[in-house]
């Protein structure tokens, strides 16, 4: 069909807004990425924008030189792979269980789940509870706490409630036990929701820099967001720049050109990108997992 000049028009007033709101999005992104490439103190100067002024990659050195960045690197892959499993694993199951009307109490489970979404114990409260679980400076009290999302587990429940019950019955028939079901007939067909459930559950644990700086005082236990957080709020990579020993003053000429703002940066885009790597797998999963799973009954 032939466009006329008001649609043209239109068209182009989209998508120049698009491109305009596109590029205030990824702008501060990029703008970190050229700090962390370019040399700390040329930074102070100002006016780096689009392109690194003096190329260097001594912000990324002293990053990964750093054992316990590396560390933090470590705890925050650890805690996202395993903390997205039992979640993911938890709530399909507990929405699966939600699905039988046989099932005694459904109602006033559901009715539960739903008053958490509003209302919590609040911060204190939850504090002592953990005490009491001794999970305080514990690497579980970053998964356990949060293994229930009750908004995911009403999108999983809604999802299963839609796959025909004739799958069921046919696997019963074949000598299937509620667990063959569950793990070889809805699992295996609830790959969107699956996908798309686990990339949110997987940020979540991955950002999460609050949890372990209010339980969590070892310094071996913290994810790299609470320490990023550290540095983006103190001076404390120059602290430990300065006390280096010895051993490191080989290095301490190219450290000249290292400042807290370019580490930040630097910091930041190990604590980002690798998170950012993830969506192009799941993105395809994206509106058919979602869609499906909060709005088909």
């Amino acid at each position: 069909m032939k466009l006329t000049l008001g649609d043209k028009t239109l068209s182009t007033v989209i998508y120049a807004l698009l491109i305009v709101l596109g590029f205030a999005a990824f702008y501060p992104f990029w703008n970190a990425a050229v700090i962390s490439f370019n040399s700390g103190s040329d930074t102070m100067r100002g006016g780096i924008t689009f392109w690194p002024r003096a190329f260097t990659l001594e912000n990324y050195a002293v990053v990964f030189r750093d054992e316990r960045l590396v560390g933090g690197f470590a705890v925050s892959v650890l805690r996202t792979a395993v903390g997205t499993l039992l979640s993911i694993l938890a709530m399909a199951i507990f929405a699966y269980g939600m699905t039988k009307s046989w099932l005694v109490g459904r109602k006033f489970y559901m009715v539960v789940c739903i008053v958490t979404m509003f209302f919590s114990g609040g911060l204190i409260p939850t504090y002592l509870l953990i005490r009491e679980l001794r999970m305080i400076d514990t690497f579980w009290v970053m998964v356990i706490p949060g293994l229930i999302s009750v908004w995911n587990m009403i999108i999983f429940r809604t999802f299963f409630k839609g796959m025909p019950a004739g799958l069921e019955e046919s696997a019963r028939i074949d000598g299937c036990s509620n667990w063959g079901v569950f793990f070889r007939i809805i699992l295996p067909l609830s790959g969107p929701v699956l996908a798309t459930l686990s990339l949110f559950t997987a940020v979540y644990h991955w950002n999460d820099w609050f949890t372990p700086s209010i339980y969590i005082s070892n310094v071996d236990l913290l994810p790299i967001q609470t320490k990023l957080q550290q540095i983006l709020n103190s001076n404390i990579m120059m602290e430990q720049m300065s006390q280096m020993d010895s051993t490191a003053a080989s290095h301490l000429n190219r450290m000249k050109t290292v400042t807290t703002k370019s580490l930040s940066m630097a910091t930041m885009m190990v604590a980002t990108v690798p998170i950012l790597c993830v969506y192009p797998f799941v993105q395809k999963y994206f509106v058919k997992g979602v869609m499906i799973g909060s709005l088909k009954e």
